[in-house]
């Protein structure tokens, strides 16, 4: 049931007292973790404390990163489970901050950092793990970019040279025929 919906309602809520609709905020506030760290993150926090939730995901990235590449007998399934767990903290990052620059910026960090080319293959029966990491990336690559058009020219102008080091880095792995096939942009 959407609010704008139902105009009644939505007076019938503007009407009640204050003290009623602080504690039905409060319990609804309490069933939603994700709106309870938004609102956290903007009642309480500043600048500063985005510059640490920033750069506490970009050692993550940068971390998690270093251990694939280090990997001696890496597969794609490892780069795969890597890169998801990746993905849902920034978009649980961007949930919270509702920083769209900051969420291209981290997930241009991933993308450009995980490894796309493998010595190993894993043989599964039930999945080929390669072309699952293949669709991951460019489907990833590709709502990232829809993101990118969206942002102020500016801001686009300082991520245009991340977005294209990673066509390049997608364009020149396995991953390739992949993107053709999706239409992903070689250069912006």
């Amino acid at each position: 049931m959407k609010l704008s919906e139902h105009q009644d309602l939505k007076q019938a809520i503007l009407s009640l007292p204050i003290k009623e609709k602080d504690k039905l905020l409060l319990r609804l506030v309490a069933k939603d973790k994700v709106l309870t760290e938004r609102l956290h993150f903007m009642l309480l926090e500043d600048e500063s404390d985005l510059e640490e939730r920033v750069g506490s995901l970009e050692t993550e990235i940068k971390n998690t990163c270093e251990v694939l590449h280090m990997q001696p007998k890496l597969t794609a399934k490892d780069v795969l489970l890597s890169l998801r767990k990746l993905n849902k903290e920034i978009n649980h990052f961007a949930k919270v901050t509702k920083s769209d620059f900051e969420e291209i910026r981290l997930k241009l960090l991933a993308l450009n950092n995980v490894p796309l080319k493998f010595k190993f293959k894993l043989f599964s029966s039930a999945r080929n793990y390669e072309q699952t990491l293949a669709n991951y990336v460019v489907k990833s690559a590709l709502n990232t970019y829809k993101k990118f058009v969206k942002l102020h020219e500016d801001l686009r102008f300082d991520l245009t040279g991340d977005f294209n080091e990673l066509l390049t880095h997608i364009y020149q792995s396995d991953t390739a025929l992949t993107a053709k096939e999706l239409k992903l942009p070689k250069e912006i």
